[in-house]
């Protein structure tokens, strides 16, 4: 019975939930997270009182509340038991994404369509601030049948994550290691960069500095900078790495990287007005592919992971009611930018 009574006294965090939903929404989960199938007993009245020291009258009316949506019956003096192992419950997920950019519109509106309209999704958006992060995330806990999540590299993101419980717990985009066994559909970066760097060396060196704009305190991943360092010392490429792009001061010879679109359209505007042409006087390469890259200027060469396919894959765990751990890979899309 122990079990039954984890799954109900972990809802008591929730300040929304009265005593009833606990004990009600509690025993739906442990059925849904196959704690208990058809046929289980339930703990007796008695056994709940004394356990989870609710008053009579609650127990009495949940399992009321139960049996009349033909989840539990009553054997008489045998008790109660689970009389249906499918709740009927419409899937609720949580989807607590970094902010609503062109890229992660591509994995929303896969993942959306995948899922389907049995399907409920509620978006919530972090935007890489923990404290947002773990304000959003104390609201939406015991709420959702599943939970997906974008996280922070942080050094507190392992310990609010594992308050999620790890069957209910997808993680997509980056990778952030919280330990033991959990449900992910990422991208990397370290290799994937590294790789697109080295694939085109040739093309870099025909310019003479590449410039990373990259500030201290931003998201950026760490891991393109290590790998951007490793690629400059290996093939000799006198490679800088500045804080942000100074609108005005574009430069021929030089290839800028920035993981920033709205760098990228100042770098685009001023080699407008400089009668500039990238691919040839200058070079760009960009991070996350979308469609306005393969429009503009005559295409921007990029890298970049496939969000479509990393929201196919978490929406179909999720359907299949199945664990999930992918590397979704980057791939190099050479344009006259670079």
């Amino acid at each position: 019975m122990q079990p039954i009574f984890e799954k109900i006294q972990e809802l008591k965090s929730i300040p929304s939930y009265s005593k009833h939903d606990q004990l009600v929404q509690g025993i739906i989960n442990a059925i849904d997270e196959k704690i208990i199938t058809t046929g289980s007993r339930l703990p007796t009245i008695n056994e709940a009182i004394n356990e989870l020291r609710f008053a009579r009258e609650t127990v009495v009316k949940g399992y009321k509340d139960l049996i009349r949506r033909g989840i539990v019956e009553s054997k008489g003096r045998k008790g109660y038991f689970v009389a249906n192992g499918n709740t009927g419950q419409i899937a609720k997920v949580a989807l607590l994404m970094y902010l609503m950019d062109s890229f992660q519109e591509q994995f929303y509106r896969t993942f959306r369509d995948e899922l389907g309209n049995k399907v409920h999704i509620d978006i919530f958006f972090h935007h890489g601030n923990i404290e947002i992060f773990e304000t959003i995330l104390n609201m939406i806990k015991g709420k959702y049948s599943m939970y997906v999540i974008s996280p922070i590299p942080h050094p507190r993101t392992k310990e609010l994550l594992n308050e999620i419980p790890r069957a209910r717990f997808i993680m997509f985009d980056r990778f952030e290691p919280i330990g033991g066994e959990f449900s992910y559909v990422c991208q990397e970066f370290e290799k994937a960069s590294f790789d697109a760097f080295s694939a085109l060396a040739d093309n870099i060196k025909k310019f003479d500095e590449m410039i990373f704009f990259h500030t201290k305190d931003s998201l950026d991943p760490v891991e393109i900078i290590k790998s951007y360092k490793k690629f400059a010392k290996k093939y000799g490429i006198n490679a800088t790495i500045k804080p942000h792009y100074v609108p005005g001061t574009i430069t021929k010879g030089k290839v800028y990287f920035s993981l920033n679109n709205a760098e990228l359209w100042e770098i685009l505007n001023d080699c407008k007005a400089a009668k500039l042409s990238p691919g040839k006087d200058i070079g760009i390469l960009s991070h996350n592919d979308e469609p306005v890259k393969k429009l503009v200027a005559d295409g921007i060469t990029t890298f970049s992971t496939d969000f479509g396919l990393m929201g196919k894959r978490a929406a179909q765990a999720i359907i299949k009611k199945e664990s999930v751990q992918e590397i979704i890979p980057s791939v190099l899309i050479k344009r006259k930018s670079l």
